[in-house]
């Protein structure tokens, strides 16, 4: 590929006798002007741009225009990224593989070559979100939950092996590895990258985008990347560069260092609330100042993966010596190693002492100021103090009107315990988030020694789990002998995933779930992940609290959330005596001895044929050819309906007349109200729809495991138990009013009555709207349901722009104006003017609405198509719809 290099910056590099190429940050800015101030996350952007530029996507302007932010501090202008890789899990690349499959079908039929779809950049994809907790607290868990994912999901590994024998650059990591956050982490990532480029080495940054929002996790060692939706993912995987505006940069000094017994998740979820309240939607979150001398590599991490969370775009941690160490112990090669202290220090990436860039905005988080603490119960910016906790149920409790419930002993069939208000029914040691760090995973297993000695045991009533994010977790706590006390205590290893964190937590025993069903039991898990959204973790489970490993094992042997733990008893030791959390907490000391022991050995061993698996995947078979034999009775992968008109020209926009509201939310709807990805209901259309194909409620698996048929998510969009329709005032479930008639049907059957008679839909929103994971059915599912535009108050990043990528027009109401402020309550007909005319990014349209009772009202809403690309997208009908056009058209 040849490069215009308008500012003549590329050079040599030789590192250990190898020369590479590379594009000099310093020697371009001889010419662009001063960039030692920018911060490494531009610097990388700007890096990008240099190497990538073709003086059509990517121009010299747009280069200026990233040393021009110095100066504002912000920037409007919109620039073209390439991302080096792209990294999917399962729930999000088996429909990415199928739209790439349909896309195939597509080019054919219209004449073309099949095989001109096919990933340019490298694609890694990891299987790690379908594995369920069906077994626990036993020492066959993990061999008995392996054998029942490998028989539920058949038929989609089946149609993956085809995927990974027919697309290039295309890697899959079998099930029963990792969380594909933690295996990027340990392995996949390189942090410098290299390739052959006219004869040449070229070596730049390890750049990346995932169709996880957790992607961001990678940020920590130094790898700029973050979550989008799988549309976006599968275009970049065809070549399309990713539109951006050059993002406001918010740094974050940290000071001073953790207290004795504080740990990594405490100081996540205090940088969590700290941001959400600052407000970083949208924005870059940078990390620098002296406290970066005392925060390990997977501290860095943790607190990169929850950068959804606090609504960064990312949250990054330039490399420094802390990086390499940590390249050393996952048993990355010292070329490899020594190319990236080489490359980074030549162009100025390296972390220095007194390092302080320029930032948009800027604060300042001293360390020592961390308590404990959990987050909940239904987002996990609300931290509570684990002081607070009982507290902080107990006013839940008394919101929810049962305040004179507190202390009422629930009977459970057949056991000799009863269930109470805020009783513990899962505690999980699950997510890439925190299994990813050793000091936390050893923590826990520190606390279940000491607990073990002293007598204590878990509550019977606890579904209790153990899922590492990878294998080297399990080696670790082995070698450290820390495996049977937990094992003793019920966290037994049931996996290798995204268990509980995604909806994975399979059932509550029969007993424990007759009991909270009839009671309509308002109980708790205590999960060591990043998400507790409502309905998420557990259909039953409505008081969900994130928390670091050890005080998972905590509330399990307390059995209860109603609990200060700080001044209350745990339980009751062998002696006869109270015991308390300080009696069994680890020291800081004992934490460092056993995270000691883990070895490089550890991770070479389990990383050397990663991409194997074991005989059970390797058995699959697999259907040969470059297009993929769609069979018409699979309940799992249907051919997607989105490219049947590809071979015709896209209709010109038109405005929308005459539509009626499906569905009327508050705020904070999250991708998970939207496109739920747990457990199936059996009365709930995708239910019943799956019933009618004799599949039994038992075999309906979760959403997630279904993306790959449509019929199924489109049923499932909006159907989430907790999600509330204003229209319906505060009923939850997927229901609504069918207008004018007045009757109340599931949003699916609303949806379809009005597509049958040919009206447009919209749905209205507060502010947050889309916030959560990256997920794409939840644009792809209200394509679907014939919704033509969303109007909120704001939207979450990556869900704005995956309806724009599904066709799908994001509005937001002006400033002062909102659902409540003109009296929207769903009966309404609304027509939007200005699309017909010539739309242009961020243009204000024109909505005029009609009453029920006739009188009319106009009001202005923002386009929140913010970028040219983007339109280009939404005029052809969708970003796929227009790579295919491309493709087709030579």
């Amino acid at each position: 590929m040849s490069h215009p290099d308008s500012f003549n910056c590329r050079r040599n590099l030789e590192v250990d006798g190898r020369t590479y190429q590379y594009f000099s940050l310093p020697d371009a800015a001889r010419n662009l002007g001063d960039i030692r101030q920018l911060p490494v996350s531009l610097k990388l952007l700007l890096e990008n741009l240099l190497r990538c530029e073709d003086g059509r996507s990517v121009t010299a302007a747009d280069c200026r225009a990233v040393v021009e932010w110095l100066h504002k501090r912000s920037s409007e202008q919109e620039i073209q990224f390439r991302p080096a890789r792209v990294l999917m899990q399962d729930f999000t690349g088996v429909p990415g593989v199928v739209d790439l499959a349909a896309m195939r079908d597509a080019m054919a039929r219209a004449g073309g070559d099949p095989q001109k779809i096919n990933p340019l950049s490298p694609v890694d994809l990891v299987i790690d979100h379908s594995v369920m907790v069906d077994r626990f607290a036993d020492p066959s868990a993990f061999a008995d939950n392996v054998a029942i994912e490998m028989q539920r999901n058949h038929e989609r590994y089946a149609f993956l092996r085809w995927g990974q024998q027919a697309f290039a650059n295309f890697r899959v990591v079998p099930p029963g590895t990792g969380i594909c956050h933690q295996v990027n982490l340990e392995y996949l990532a390189q942090v410098v990258w290299s390739h052959d480029d006219d004869g040449a080495t070229l070596a730049y940054p390890d750049t990346l985008v995932g169709t996880d929002s957790h992607t961001t996790m990678i940020n920590g060692l130094g790898v700029l990347g973050w979550g989008v939706g799988g549309i976006e993912a599968e275009a970049v995987m065809l070549g399309q560069p990713l539109s951006m505006l050059i993002p406001e940069v918010v740094g974050v000094r940290l000071v001073g260092k953790l207290r004795e017994g504080v740990t990594a998740t405490d100081l996540v979820l205090t940088v969590t609330e700290l941001l959400r309240k600052r407000g970083v939607v949208g924005k870059f979150v940078e990390f620098y100042g002296p406290g970066l001398d005392n925060l390990p590599l997977a501290d860095r991490a943790t607190i990169a993966n929850m950068a959804p969370e606090y609504g960064a775009t990312c949250g990054f941690f330039p490399v420094d010596g802390v990086t390499l160490d940590y390249l050393r112990l996952s048993g990355r090669e010292p070329q490899r190693i020594a190319l990236v202290e080489a490359y980074c220090k030549a162009q100025g990436l390296w972390r220095e002492a007194g390092d302080e860039p320029t930032f948009s905005d800027s604060l300042t988080l001293d360390l020592a100021s961390v308590q404990p603490s959990l987050a909940g119960p239904k987002r996990p910016q609300d931290r509570v103090a684990l002081e607070d906790i009982r507290a902080q149920f107990d006013l839940l409790l008394e919101l929810s009107g049962r305040k004179a419930e507190l202390d009422t002993d629930f009977v459970v069939a057949g056991e000799h315990y009863g269930l109470h208000h805020g009783d513990v029914v899962i505690a999980a040691i699950t997510s890439c988030t925190n299994t990813s760090n050793p000091s936390v995973l050893m923590a826990a297993g520190l606390l279940a020694r000491k607990a073990v000695e002293l007598g204590l045991s878990r509550k019977p009533w606890v579904k209790s789990s153990l899922a590492p994010g990878s294998k080297v977790v399990t080696d670790y706590l082995a070698k450290a002998g820390l495996t049977p006390y937990l094992d003793q205590l019920g966290f037994n290893l049931v996996g290798y995933g995204c268990t509980t964190c995604i909806g994975n937590s399979g059932p509550l025993p029969p007993a424990i779930a007759d009991c909270v069903s009839a009671n309509d039991l308002i109980v708790s898990s205590v999960l060591s992940g990043n998400r507790n959204f409502e309905g998420r973790v557990h259909p039953q489970v409505k008081a969900n609290w994130l928390a670091s490993p050890p005080l998972v094992v905590a509330f399990a042997l307390a059995g209860t959330t109603r609990i200060d733990l700080t001044r209350e008893p745990l339980g009751t030791g062998s002696d006869g005596q109270p015991v308390y959390l300080q009696d069994i907490w680890p020291s800081d000391a004992e934490v460092a001895a056993a995270v000691g022991t883990v070895a490089e050995a550890m991770f070479r061993h389990h990383y050397a044929d990663v991409f194997s698996g074991d005989a059970a995947w390797r058995a699959i078979a697999v259907s040969p050819g470059a297009t993929y034999p769609w069979d018409p009775a699979s309940t799992y992968i249907k051919h997607p309906p989105f490219f049947q008109h590809i071979d015709q020209p896209a209709a010109a926009l038109a405005d929308i007349e005459n539509a009626r509201v499906l569905a009327l939310f508050g705020d904070s709807i999250t991708t998970d109200h939207i496109s739920p990805a747990g457990s199936i209901k059996p009365s709930s259309p995708a239910g019943l729809y799956l019933q009618g194909l004799g599949v039994a409620p038992a075999d309906f698996n979760s959403y997630g495991a279904r993306r790959g048929n449509h019929e199924v998510m489109m049923r499932g969009t909006f159907a989430n138990i907790r999600i509330k329709n204003e229209m319906l005032g505060g009923e939850e479930g997927g229901n609504t009013l069918h207008q004018p008639s007045g009757d109340k049907l599931s949003i699916f059957d609303a949806a379809m009555r009005y597509q049958a008679d040919g009206v447009p839909l919209l749905v209205i929103a507060g502010k947050e709207y889309g916030t959560g994971s990256s997920r794409d059915w939840a644009a792809k599912g209200t394509n679907l349901l014939g919704v033509k535009a969303v109007i909120a108050e704001s939207f979450e990043r990556i869900h704005r722009s995956n309806l724009v990528g599904m066709g799908v027009l994001p509005l937001q109401f002006v400033a002062g104006q909102n659902r409540q402020s003109l009296a929207l309550n769903g009966s309404e007909r609304l027509s939007i003017h200005g699309l017909a005319a010539g739309l242009k990014p961020r243009q204000r349209l024109i909505v005029e609405l009609l009453r029920a009772d006739g009188t009319e009202e106009r009001f202005e809403v923002l386009c929140r198509i913010d970028t040219a690309i983007e339109l280009d997208y939404f005029k052809a009908g969708g970003i796929l719809h227009h790579v295919l056009r491309q493709l087709l058209a030579g």
